[in-house]
């Protein structure tokens, strides 16, 4: 960063004053990020992204594999009905 140079006292007032409001900006948007991290970690939020997560890998590594499946134990059920 290039050393800036001021030709008044008012000048680097401006700066602090804009770096004093910048600051004040980070440290409230931290507030916020927390309060929104405290906000997901409740037993409901938990929970639903569990489920979501469990569902998604279930389907996506496994449907295929159900596709297949399913319709030939449910075949091999109606057969076992009629006793074939």
């Amino acid at each position: 960063m290039q050393t800036k140079k001021y030709s008044s006292y008012a000048q680097i007032d401006n700066d602090l004053e804009i770096l004093k409001i910048e600051k004040e900006i980070s440290y409230q948007k931290l507030v916020l990020s927390i309060e929104h991290t405290k906000e997901s970690f409740t037993f409901l939020n938990i929970a639903i992204n569990v489920l979501d997560t469990v569902k998604s890998t279930f389907f996506s590594s496994y449907g295929a594999v159900l596709r297949l499946v399913i319709p030939t134990v449910i075949k091999w059920f109606r057969n076992k009905k009629r006793g074939n």
